[in-house]
């Protein structure tokens, strides 16, 4: 697919260029991998909430993204999984300690449009999570869900992009509802190397029980290019209304993403 109007590239990515990765921010690439690449990405996360005197830690260990161009230029398969240690301090009452894996990850990334003008660069990402993780993390079903990812190039050193998603959710006690997300983010270079980005991102759910609530969270985070086809990543961030016993108190990680072609 292309806009009606102008000459926006559509061969697909140039592999002489760096390569644009999905991590570390929320928001997804608008872009995909290119037929025949393969694109591992990769990383850790500390996540620590406190709510009403107990202390919840999880540490997201590995967090393996892997993004495989297929038939097109415009086409990628991905899968992900999410191997997880929890740690739980109840007030007044003994720590426990959980580990597994979280659900795996499917989908398929699909490039539409490239950016012509205010017109933007857009890819839609259908996906889901299966019952695949341990007893712990699973949904014990089927979570599908879509992803509308859309991004500007203001200019060789600043872009904008978004997302917007619909997703299946279930809440503690097994109860579904649907969950909105958006996000809005910018990145900008600082040297042919350095990058960084600043974002807001914000989960919203329909129709939730259980005292699912709403959730906003700023981060930000930088990124070095250790060569066009390996990346290092840096992140931390925190949860706007962490103090409404909704979103996670703090997060930091740091991960790598590196390009086979």
């Amino acid at each position: 697919m292309r806009w009606g109007y102008g000459s926006g590239e559509t061969g697909g990515p140039n592999l002489d260029e760096p390569l644009i990765t999905d991590r570390p921010d929320f928001t997804e690439a608008s872009s995909t991998v290119g037929k025949g690449v393969l694109q591992i990405e990769f990383g850790y996360t500390y996540t620590q909430n406190r709510d009403n005197g107990s202390e919840t830690i999880s540490h997201s260990i590995g967090e393996p993204l892997f993004r495989y161009g297929i038939l097109a230029d415009w086409l990628e398969f991905r899968f992900a999984a999410f191997p997880t240690i929890e740690e739980r301090n109840p007030a007044g009452g003994p720590n426990d300690t959980t580990s597994g894996t979280e659900d795996l990850y499917l989908g398929f990334k699909i490039g539409l449009t490239p950016q012509e003008g205010i017109l933007p660069e857009m890819a839609i990402l259908p996906q889901m999570t299966v019952p695949s993780g341990s007893s712990a993390f699973t949904n014990d079903e089927i979570l599908p869900g879509v992803n509308w990812l859309y991004s500007w190039a203001l200019s060789d050193d600043l872009a904008i992009a978004g997302s917007t998603q619909f997703n299946r959710a279930v809440n503690d006690t097994g109860d579904a509802y649907t969950e909105w997300a958006q996000s809005a983010t910018a990145a900008f270079s600082l040297s042919d190397e350095l990058g960084g980005y600043v974002e807001w991102y914000g989960l919203f759910p329909h129709a939730a029980t259980g005292g699912v609530k709403p959730e906003h969270y700023l981060n930000g985070g930088f990124t070095y290019l250790l060569s066009n086809d390996v990346q290092f990543d840096i992140r931390a961030g925190y949860g706007l209304n962490d103090a409404a016993d909704a979103a996670d108190d703090v997060f930091i990680g740091s991960g790598f993403s590196v390009r086979f072609h």
